[in-house]
């Protein structure tokens, strides 16, 4: 029993020892399958890390490849239709201080007219001609005979502008406007007759420069409502009573306010002839003007005046004249324009001078003509394709005539009706119809009908 209990006790024991004995391999082989395993951890952690370093850099130079497409595309300029080029990829105004826009602009028209005058008839490529001209109406008397009817065809009041436009970046503003067209600079004898080409020459309407509240060059004058003209077929429509002056000036306004120096010149009357003697440059001092506008959604209202001096063989006389004139608005469509001008001196700036500024008496010495002239229209528009617009013009002169004699114009007159159809925008198709007299001191008159038609587009 002894034995086999000796056998038995020495099992465990045996057991014991072999966990003795392996234990410590069992632990070493642990060890070093964790540090390979942490090994492993570590190079994959590495490698993640980069991976994500070399994604966040290419998302960095994806960004600022957007960036400087960005950048590219905003100094392109706009998308044009497929097929079209632009006309060019730099800025029009190669010269002009950076930022500045160009603007072009005009109309192209064609007038087309039967005149029947009375006393005789206007000469053939005279202003006359080509739009209502109130002194270029015949007075011939009671033996005068116009004859028949004579057509006229034209394209001389086609027209366009330039306009250079800027703002600093301290808000001030520059323009530069330069319009014209082709009436009026004359022709050459030989091409630029109606036997073949009708070639004219371009002619000089408006030269400006503005800065801001000033402005300097040729426009029309402080003393002129532009805005006030009514809607014609003619060229101008209601001549007769209007204030019609483009020139040179040096012009301020402020709000409603403006005031202008402008080109001085001398129209002269002979002393009892009634004959119209050549302009005197000789003026010392600029005509001056100040005008006050009212606007509101009911139209416009304005009113204006006038001084002058009037010089001529060293003589010298002064002048003074006023305007009021504006539109008035009767609802969506139709409206009343009108002026009222009157003065002492008034002659060159109204009616296309009609009458003179001043006439000479037997020693030379000038006396002002006093002058009057208005003109009312009503506009009606039928539909946004439709209008029409009736108008009546007159002018009168208080003529001295034991300066100026009986042979000068004394009034006219002259009534205007006309329809205007646009079958598209900016696109005109008109017919006009006129009726002017003209009176002299010694009562005899004159009178002119005409149909003055016109197509016009403007762009």
């Amino acid at each position: 029993m002894s034995t086999r209990f000796a056998a038995m006790s020495r099992r465990p024991l045996a057991a014991a020892l072999f966990v003795a004995l392996i234990a410590p391999g069992l632990a070493f082989a642990q060890t070093a399958r964790e540090q390979a395993l942490e090994a492993r951890v570590a190079d994959l952690e590495r490698q993640v890390q980069q991976l994500l370093s070399a994604q966040q850099q290419q998302q960095g130079q994806i960004a600022e490849a957007q960036s400087r497409i960005s950048e590219v595309s905003s100094a392109q300029p706009a998308a044009l239709p497929a097929g079209k080029q632009p006309i060019q990829s730099t800025t029009i105004l190669t010269a002009a201080n950076p930022g500045s826009t160009f603007s072009y602009g005009g109309f192209v028209k064609m007038d087309a007219m039967v005149t029947d005058t009375s006393d005789g008839r206007i000469a053939d490529g005279s202003s006359g001609r080509l739009f209502y001209v109130p002194s270029t109406i015949p007075v011939g008397g009671a033996s005068a005979d116009g004859g028949d009817a004579y057509t006229d065809f034209h394209a001389q009041f086609s027209r366009f502008w330039f306009s250079a436009d800027h703002v600093t970046g301290n808000g001030d503003k520059f323009k530069g406007f330069i319009e014209a067209d082709f009436f009026g600079g004359g022709s050459n004898a030989l091409a630029g007759n109606e036997t073949a080409t009708n070639t004219y020459a371009v002619t000089l309407r408006q030269a400006y420069v503005s800065w801001n509240n000033w402005l300097a060059g040729q426009t029309w004058s402080n003393f002129m409502d532009v805005a006030a003209l009514p809607d014609a077929v003619d060229f101008v429509g209601p001549t007769d009573g209007t204030v019609f002056v483009r020139q040179a000036q040096l012009r301020y306004s402020s709000g409603p306010w403006s005031v202008s120096l402008e080109n001085p010149q001398t129209t002269i009357t002979a002393y009892q002839t009634g004959a119209r003697l050549a302009n005197s440059g000789d003026n010392v001092l600029p005509d001056v003007t100040a005008r006050w506008t009212g606007k509101g959604s009911w139209g416009h209202f304005s009113v204006a005046g006038l001084l002058r001096q009037f010089k001529a063989a060293g003589q010298t006389e002064s002048g003074a004249a006023v305007s009021v004139s504006g539109r008035f608005n009767l609802g969506a469509n139709d409206d009343i324009r009108y002026a009222v001008n009157a003065g002492s001196g008034i002659g060159r700036y109204l009616a296309f001078g009609l009458g003179s500024d001043v006439v000479a008496d037997a020693g030379g010495d000038l006396h002002a003509l006093d002058g009057y002239g208005a003109f009312v229209a009503w506009r009606h528009a039928f539909s946004p394709k439709v209008r029409t617009n009736l108008m009546y013009s007159a002018a009168h002169f208080d003529n001295d005539k034991a300066l100026t004699g009986f042979g000068v114009t004394e009034r006219s007159h002259s009534f205007h009706a006309n329809v205007i159809y646009s079958p598209f925008p900016k696109l005109d198709v008109g017919a006009e119809l006129i009726f002017g007299q003209r009176f002299l001191e010694d009562e005899r008159e004159g009178d002119l009908k005409r149909l003055h038609t016109h197509v016009k587009y403007t762009f």
